[in-house]
C-alpha cells in the first residue's frame, strides 16, 4: 500500500520552487525573467516552444520541458514537479480570438479540459495554484443590455471580482467558447477549494501589452494575431488597420511589467493572495479600439520619423468578416481596482503612451527593418 503525498501549505514560507506552465509564452517569458532574478528560486517550466526564453536556456535553475501538458506522457514528470513545488503558475492556454469561432473544441480543450487536470493534480497534492484566467469571463456589461452605448452608472459597467455577474452571449456565438471555458474552470477551482481545501489565486488579466507579445503573420506565424500585433502587421505591410464593428469596443491596456509586478506581490504575500480572485489591469489606460488604432498610427510615426503613418488607412470590417460567423465581442473591460490595491498594495504605473511606445518599438526593431511582412490572411 502506497502513502499519498500531501504537502502542507505554509502561507508564511518563502517561495523557492515554482512550476510555470506556459513558461515560453508572452506572459510566461516575462515572469520567468523576474523569477530567475532571485537566486533563491528554481523553476520547472513546460511549453512547446522556447523561442521567447532562449536567453534562459543555460540557466541551471531552470528545468525546461519542451512538451505539452496535454500529452499523457508528461503526467509522471509533472506530478513530481507539482509535489515538490511551492506554487504552480498556470499560463497554458489558447488565447487568440481568431481561434474561438473556427476551432472551438480545441479552445475548450486547452482552456478547460487540459487545465482541469492541472487543477485536480494541485488539489490532490495540496499545492498552491496561481491560475491565469481572463477578463473575458465577465462577458458583456450589464450596461450593454440595459442601455447600449450609455455608461453613466458604474455599477452597470465596472467589473468587480466578487460581485459582477458573468454574462456570456448565446451558444451559437462561439466567440464565447474561450470565456465560457475559463469561467467554468474558475468555478472548478473554487469548488476544489471549498471541498478539498485547494489553495488558489486567480488572476484576471486586462489586455497585457509588451515586447514578445505575439507573432507577425507572414514572418513568424500565420493567421490572425491579437489586436496589437494585427495592427502592427498592417502598419508594417502597408495594408489598412482592420477595425472591427466600428471600433466602439473599449479595452484597458496594461503594461506587462506592471502585470508581473502584481504577480510577484502575490507570490511574496501569500496570506493576502490566498483564495482570492484579482483583476490585474490599468483603469487609467482605457481606450476604444478605434482610438487605439489612431494612437498606434501616431506612435509608429514617432518611432519611424515618418509622418505619413499618422494618416495610415483604417479599414472598417465586421466581426464576422474578420473572425468568422459567431463572433460577438465584450463591449467594455474596465476593472474595479480596490481589491488588488487594498490586499496587495499594487497600482499600475505605466501610461498607455509608454506601453505603446515600448511595445511598438520592439516590433519595429524585430520586424520593421526587413519590411517583408506579407498581408494578413483573414479568417473566414
Amino acid at each position: 500500500m502506497t502513502t499519498q503525498h500531501v504537502q502542507v501549505w505554509d502561507r508564511a514560507s518563502p517561495i523557492e520552487r515554482v512550476v510555470v506552465l506556459g513558461c515560453g509564452g508572452f506572459i510566461g517569458s516575462h515572469l520567468l525573467d523576474r523569477l530567475l532574478q532571485d537566486p533563491g528560486i528554481s523553476v520547472a517550466g513546460w511549453d512547446t516552444s522556447a523561442e521567447k526564453i532562449r536567453h534562459h536556456l543555460h540557466e541551471p535553475r531552470l528545468e525546461l520541458h519542451l512538451e505539452s501538458i496535454a500529452d499523457v506522457r508528461v503526467a509522471a514528470s509533472l506530478e513530481r514537479a507539482v509535489q515538490q513545488a511551492d506554487v504552480v503558475v498556470n499560463l497554458a492556454s489558447i488565447c487568440r480570438p481568431a481561434e474561438y469561432n473556427v476551432h472551438p473544441l480545441r479552445v475548450i480543450g486547452s482552456n478547460f479540459t487540459d487545465a482541469c487536470a492541472v487543477v485536480e493534480l494541485c488539489a490532490r497534492e495540496h499545492t498552491w495554484l496561481l491560475h491565469f484566467s481572463t477578463c473575458e469571463v465577465y462577458g458583456r456589461t450589464l450596461a450593454s443590455y440595459t442601455s447600449p452605448g450609455v455608461y453613466d452608472d458604474a455599477s452597470l459597467f465596472e467589473l468587480d471580482e466578487d460581485s459582477t455577474p458573468l454574462i456570456m452571449g448565446p451558444v451559437r456565438n462561439q466567440r464565447w467558447t474561450y470565456a465560457a471555458a475559463k469561467q467554468l474552470l474558475e468555478r472548478v477551482i473554487f469548488a476544489y477549494s471549498k471541498e478539498e481545501a485547494l489553495p488558489f489565486t486567480i488572476v484576471r488579466p486586462f489586455n497585457f501589452f509588451g515586447p514578445r507579445m505575439d507573432f507577425i503573420p507572414g514572418h513568424d506565424g500565420s493567421g490572425l494575431p491579437r489586436i496589437l500585433a494585427s495592427f502592427m502587421a498592417a502598419l508594417l505591410s502597408g495594408t489598412p488597420l482592420p477595425v472591427v464593428d466600428g471600433g466602439t469596443a473599449r479595452r484597458t491596456i496594461t503594461s506587462i511589467h506592471d502585470a508581473v509586478d502584481a504577480v510577484m506581490l502575490m507570490l511574496s504575500q501569500r496570506e493576502s493572495a490566498a483564495n482570492q480572485i484579482f483583476n490585474v489591469g490599468n483603469d487609467a489606460n482605457e481606450v476604444s479600439v478605434l482610438d487605439l488604432a489612431d494612437l498606434m498610427r501616431k506612435t509608429y510615426a514617432q518611432i519611424t520619423g515618418e509622418r505619413e503613418y499618422e494618416r495610415h488607412p483604417i479599414a472598417f470590417v465586421s466581426g464576422a468578416e474578420l473572425y468568422g460567423e459567431g463572433y460577438e465581442d465584450c463591449d467594455r473591460r474596465l476593472p474595479a481596482m480596490e481589491k488588488v490595491t487594498t490586499l496587495l498594495g499594487w497600482k499600475p504605473k505605466v501610461a498607455l503612451s509608454d506601453v505603446l511606445l515600448e511595445t511598438m518599438t520592439y516590433y519595429h526593431e524585430q520586424y520593421g527593418a526587413a519590411r517583408d511582412v506579407g498581408p494578413m490572411h483573414m479568417v473566414r
